[in-house]
């Protein structure tokens, strides 16, 4: 076992002293990179890039050999899950990811297959080796899924969607229907991480980026409870170190304080709740990460720089803080804004850590 140079991340999410704030970023290995661009044509399309496990180890890299950052994402996508139970995913140009055959009645439902994770998705696992290899120990490697809701919503719209009218209507009609789909993926995604894990992955993140579109109560029902599931379900311990567990809803809210008694270690905050406020909600019973607006980045280098400094001053001092933005890196990003916002972290973060 290849002992961490930087642990700062594993620490800061199990709420234990820091000398400073680590930092990653959301989609740091992405289109706002040329070498990214680079190496998406040469793979020639977005899942080819997914599927190939040395590739997809020279992206996960990319943005490390650009800046000072304390963790490497494994590079994939949350769809990939849905994609192996045999929905015919596929990436239109220009308009995101749709699926052949969408799972709209009780019928599709009964008949969607659970597979096993290593005949289905090895090329993932696969990366993660690769990527860890690679790594030899600089920095811990991320591993992610989508959440089952966030994931659902493409495998019943057949794609992306504004208002989730289908899925939405699925929930009211037939809400036993919908947590049965919603099972199946959360069974496969508790397989699909453990997986990760087993193969490298030091800490998990859960995406759902969707959740926020239900009211509260059909949150708890509909998302809350099949991550609930997942975070049951997964490895928390191996080779004597904890395997982190990071949730993130977008727009969460005071959903926060919901989430904090599914026994993750950390949430996710976006832009829209102050860290202070979301400290509130969670009650310092668990890290918090964020929350910097991704379009913060367009900015100057002032508006930048004092972006980080009013995020690390909301959080305010203590253990528990992984510096982040809100939501993704945007594509149309300067590089050399983000070097800006992680050397206002290395320089600002140490004197909350005192």
């Amino acid at each position: 076992m290849t002992k961490l140079k930087n642990d700062l991340l594993i620490r800061a999410l199990l709420r234990q002293p820091v000398p400073r704030t680590p930092v990653w970023i959301m989609r740091q290995a992405g289109r706002y990179l040329p070498e990214y661009r680079a190496t998406r044509a040469q793979a020639g399309d977005f899942m080819s890039l997914c599927r190939n496990p040395e590739l997809a180890c020279e992206v996960t890299m990319q943005p490390l050999r650009r800046y000072k950052l304390d963790a490497a994402i494994l590079f994939s996508d949350i769809l990939t899950v849905p994609d192996a139970m045999g929905l015919g995913l596929r990436f239109a140009e220009g308009e995101g990811p749709k699926f052949e055959r969408p799972v709209r009645n009780v019928a599709a439902i009964q008949d969607l297959p659970v597979p096993d994770v290593h005949e289905t998705l090895g090329y993932v696992f696969d990366a993660v080796r690769t990527i860890r290899r690679e790594l030899d120990g600089a920095v811990p490697l991320i591993g992610f899924s989508g959440s089952p809701w966030t994931v659902g919503t493409y495998m019943v719209e057949g794609g992306s969607s504004r208002d989730f009218a289908i899925i939405k209507g699925l929930a009211k009609e037939d809400p036993a229907a919908l947590e049965a789909m919603l099972g199946k993926v959360a069974k496969m995604t508790t397989d699909y991480l453990n997986a990760q894990i087993e193969a490298g992955a030091q800490a998990i993140q859960i995406f759902d980026t969707w959740g926020a579109a239900l009211a509260r109560d059909d949150y708890r029902r509909f998302s809350l409870a099949s991550m609930q599931q997942i975070v049951d379900g997964l490895t928390r311990e191996k080779d004597g170190q904890r395997i982190p567990v990071i949730l993130f809803t977008k727009g969460a809210g005071e959903m926060l304080a919901d989430m904090v008694g599914t026994g993750c270690d950390a949430l996710g905050v976006d832009w829209t709740t102050d860290l202070k406020t979301a400290r509130t909600y969670v009650e310092d019973k668990v890290a918090l990460q964020g929350n910097v607006n991704p379009a913060t980045l367009r900015e100057s280098p002032e508006v930048i720089r004092q972006a980080v400094a009013d995020a690390l001053a909301s959080y305010g001092k203590g253990p528990g803080h992984v510096f982040n933005l809100g939501h993704g890196i945007t594509p149309d990003i300067d590089p050399d804004h983000l070097g800006v916002l992680l050397d206002a972290v290395h320089e600002l973060s140490p004197q909350y850590h005192v």
